[in-house]
């Protein structure tokens, strides 16, 4: 079975794809509810929310990936594939880590940190892909060389640090995710 048929067999089921990825932000406002302003960390939310990151990030990530490859590598045409398929995981994602963040510190979450840097990988691998893709780089190179090596070690850092936050241990500490408008607050 590829891809595109477990797609397309998923889109059999639309009540039950809408069902449970409307279920899990309605959930995390729901907990967001029962617990006091601020009380998010405490032992029995955060892994109600860890169990809600994961639920919705994982199919979240694979169909945006899916959905990036067919509209930058295949030309889909989105208005001719299932939207509950296609968008309704990566919705719910984004809704799901809008809601949490405003419940709770996202640092307090068991796991949270590799997630975010499964995201950054896969969001760098996809970025350095399709740039590689579109431009033939591997056949000429119109920029300067400064610009090709300033590229290439963006994106190393980029992967390096995904890597760190994605294969850490639970006892290491925790690096802090790199933030480049950091750079422009501190110059004004």
């Amino acid at each position: 079975m590829t891809i595109q048929e477990w797609l397309l067999r998923a889109g059999q089921y639309p009540w039950a794809i809408v069902g449970v990825f409307v279920a899990v932000p309605v959930a995390t406002w729901v907990i967001g509810r029962l617990h006091g302003r601020g009380r998010g960390g405490a032992t029995p939310w955060k892994h109600l929310y860890a169990a809600l990151v994961y639920i919705s990030c994982v199919p979240g990530l694979f169909t945006t990936v899916v959905t990036a490859y067919a509209i930058f590598f295949t030309s889909t045409n989105l208005l001719e594939v299932n939207a509950v398929v296609y968008l309704l995981p990566t919705v719910s994602m984004v809704v799901t880590l809008v809601l949490l963040r405003q419940n709770v510190d996202v640092a307090e979450i068991p796991g949270f940190h590799r997630l975010s840097g499964l995201m950054t990988l896969i969001g760098v691998s996809f970025a350095v892909a399709l740039a590689i893709s579109r431009t033939r780089v591997w056949l000429f190179f119109g920029g300067s060389i400064f610009l090709l090596f300033a590229i290439a070690a963006a994106a190393f850092a980029l992967m390096r640090w995904g890597t760190r936050a994605f294969f850490r241990r639970s006892t290491e500490q925790k690096e802090r995710a790199p933030d480049f408008l950091d750079d422009v607050r501190r110059r004004r």
